[in-house]
């Protein structure tokens, strides 16, 4: 009989799950470690699982498209008059 190590999966073929490696520059790592303070959740995977779910409805919402629709409006208007004066 094999004997099999605790907390290692053996069947990665048959899973669902999708494994996603993220590098972070030092910058990053601290934004992380602030949001986790914020989240109260210790875990880095679970911290940047709940920052995108909480992102994508933040997005979603339809006072974010309002908001960025006006933007995106000033920012156009702005180029097609020759104003340079918001670069950001």
């Amino acid at each position: 009989m094999i004997k099999k190590k605790p907390f290692v999966k053996y069947n990665l073929e048959n899973s669902k799950e999708a494994v996603i490696t993220v590098k972070l520059n030092e910058a990053q790592v601290i934004w992380l470690n602030e949001m986790k303070k914020v989240l109260e959740q210790p875990k880095d995977s679970t911290a940047l699982k709940q920052l995108a779910l909480i992102g994508s409805k933040v997005l979603l919402e339809p006072k974010t498209s309002e908001i960025l629709g006006v933007i995106y409006a000033n920012k156009r208007k702005n180029k097609r008059l020759g104003i340079v004066e918001y670069d950001v």
